[in-house]
């Protein structure tokens, strides 16, 4: 039994659960974390891909009664109705897009340089709209994710997309993306959270199944370590961050972005490390 391979797993386990709902990436920094852990290579990116379900069940088990009422009322309760409507509606342009562009991002931007790049980008954004916000005594004009409309459901759909690039961060594109179009912080995050099942569930499916030869008998422990390590950190992110947002904006998270992103550039380009 390989140890080091499943404490390997733990930590990125790990490090998926506790950022695939924060504004930082979860992509980028399991691309960071396998480079200094010496795990890449396509078995990596297959693993990569397994454990996000965890964090994806860790969503489905803390919306569990929501998502049970949804399929009750599917066929005669309009709110229920609304909110099922909306997330297949902001589902529909990142897996149109996702499959038409996702080889190409892989060739190209699956690298710690270009995460990087994105996360110090991505951070002066944050913090700009955090700014900017404050400066005009912002006021949401969707108070709650059950009022949104078809508009916005399709326009924090769009903003997903931009998530497609490593280092972006999907909660970073729809939740900040939908306070620019007038969602409030809960309903931002929340309806981020929704649109992460059918998004992340199916990017998912597609992808295993594009590199189903990979997933071998030898294989399925470590991934079934991570996808539990990455279940429960997850759980305890989603329940941490709807809570934070009620009382804190997300500049904290744009001064990170930047800083994790500024130290993995300063090391690249003094040669501190061989990304």
């Amino acid at each position: 039994m390989d140890w080091i391979l499943y404490l390997k797993a733990v930590i990125l386990g790990i490090v998926e659960g506790l950022t695939e709902f924060l504004p930082v990436s979860s992509t980028g920094h399991l691309i960071v974390a396998g480079s200094l852990l010496d795990y890449t290579g396509a078995e990596a990116d297959t693993f990569y891909i397994a454990i996000q379900a965890g964090a994806i069940f860790a969503v489905c088990w803390h919306y569990r009664r929501r998502l049970i009422d949804i399929c009750l009322g599917l066929f005669s309760e309009k709110v229920q109705q609304r909110l099922a409507a909306n997330t297949v509606i902001a589902f529909l342009p990142a897996a149109v897009i996702g499959v038409l562009v996702a080889k190409y991002i892989k060739a190209w931007l699956f690298n710690p340089v270009s995460v990087a790049a994105a996360l110090v980008i991505g951070g002066v954004i944050i913090l700009i709209v955090e700014r900017y916000q404050d400066k005009k005594s912002y006021r949401p004009r969707v108070a709650s994710m059950d009022d949104m409309s078809w508009r916005d459901a399709l326009k924090v759909g769009f903003l997903q997309c931009l998530a497609m690039i490593p280092g972006t961060s999907r909660s970073g594109a729809t939740i900040i993306g939908g306070l620019v179009i007038g969602l409030s912080r809960t309903a931002a995050t929340e309806f981020s959270f929704f649109l992460a099942i059918p998004t992340i569930f199916g990017a998912t499916v597609y992808e295993l199944w594009e590199s189903r030869e990979l997933l071998t008998a030898q294989s399925l422990p470590t991934i079934g370590v991570g996808f539990v390590v990455s279940f429960f950190s997850a759980l305890a992110v989603v329940r941490w961050l709807l809570h934070y947002v009620a009382k804190h904006d997300f500049s904290a998270f744009g001064w990170y972005r930047i800083l994790f992103g500024g130290v993995i550039l300063l090391t690249w380009w003094t040669g501190l490390v061989q990304w």
